[in-house]
């Protein structure tokens, strides 16, 4: 049997283990899963501001004359409708519509993107963008040279103008700009992947532990803690988004996933259109949804799901909410299942549970 590859590191691996991280293998990186615990986490980024160390992420630079209409083509949101200084969330679809991947495309330059990737795909995704590539495109995996930190909740945008200055105040969502940091630039975008407002910052590596430091220093006072990947999943299942290779994958169309905000029919030709426009034409067969226990136990994934006595499908991710304090997680139901208040059962440890289908996300930010 072949030897495994060593797990690649970030550069912040020896502050997470002197904070007392505790750390994984995770999509082939050793990664911090949690410090002082994942509820306390949760709560922190809920209630004050979280940092977490998202370095593991992918990103690949696309440049040229024609890597608009290049993007266009792979992909369902619309590319060329995207400003310099905007981003927006997408996905990567093979011919059947079929989710390779979900990623982030931020506009750098009238012709150059940086595309942000999960972790466990980067390699996959390169041979598909590379097999794919046309002339007038140039493809770069700038992973290695890029460092990220995710900075939210209710007190990121204060933390943030304190450490870096006040043009990050600004920013609007999915809006990013360039900032003098540690002698170079970091790219600032105010998105992420908590449910909460929040920043992720793209810098080089060198002084991405200055940076950290920073923030946890002037952040302290503030509530701030660095958060593991344990938390970060409660997070983002709260706020209902996707976790690929669980929730969306290439057995799953953006329509199906609840993902139809990005699929642009309108915009001309892209991998997989044909198949979109028939399902938004015909309608879907299932939908991902969101549902809660209503008798005490866990949903996990890959537990079963039972509509009456028919079983439908299986639990795409699930956990006890620390904000809602009960249980939730999604599955894909048949559609005639879907409407908030349907009820259900999962299999957990060798009961059927009752629960509901309620409608996502479960969590929304109250709004100032």
């Amino acid at each position: 049997m072949a030897a495994q590859p060593p797990l690649k590191t970030t550069p912040l691996k020896d502050r997470h283990l002197r904070a007392g991280a505790r750390l994984v293998a995770f999509a082939g990186w050793e990664m911090p899963v949690q410090y002082q615990g994942v509820l306390a986490e949760h709560r922190a980024v809920r209630t004050a501001a979280g940092l977490f160390d998202v370095s593991h992420m992918g990103e690949v630079e696309v440049s040229g004359k024609e890597a608009v209409g290049w993007l266009d083509s792979l992909t369902p949101n619309h590319v060329a409708r995207l400003e310099v200084g905007q981003a927006h969330y997408s996905a990567l679809l093979d011919e059947k519509a079929g989710i390779l991947d979900d990623l982030l495309i931020y506009r750098l330059e009238a012709d150059r993107f940086l595309l942000v990737i999960n972790a466990a795909n980067t390699t996959a995704d390169l041979e598909w963008l590379g097999s794919h590539r046309r002339g007038g495109v140039e493809i770069e995996n700038v992973t290695d040279a890029t460092a990220l930190l995710a900075l939210q909740g209710p007190a990121a945008a204060k933390l943030l103008v304190q450490v870096m200055g006040p043009e990050v105040e600004s920013l609007r969502p999915f809006r990013f700009r360039f900032l003098a940091w540690g002698g170079g630039e970091a790219l600032i975008s105010r998105t992420g992947y908590t449910g909460e407002d929040g920043f992720e910052i793209y810098l080089s590596p060198q002084p991405a532990g200055q940076l950290w430091d920073a923030l946890l220093e002037r952040g302290r006072d503030l509530g701030v803690s660095p958060v593991g990947l344990g938390a970060r999943d409660t997070l983002r299942l709260e706020a209902g988004l996707c976790l690929h290779g669980q929730d969306i994958h290439a057995g799953t169309t953006p329509l199906e996933a609840g993902l139809g905000f990005i699929v642009k029919l309108d915009k001309g030709e892209f991998m997989g259109r044909h198949v979109l426009a028939r399902q938004r034409q015909e309608g879907v067969t299932r939908r991902l949804c969101g549902f809660r226990l209503l008798e005490r136990g866990i949903a996990r994934h890959g537990h079963e799901v039972y509509v009456g006595d028919s079983h439908v499908g299986e639990v795409t991710s699930g956990t006890h909410s620390p904000t809602l304090g009960q249980s939730i997680g999604m599955a894909y139901l048949p559609w005639e299942a879907t409407q908030p208040g349907q009820a259900l059962a999962v299999q957990v440890r060798g009961s059927r549970l009752a629960g509901e289908v309620v409608p996502l996300p479960f969590y929304r930010r109250p709004r100032t």
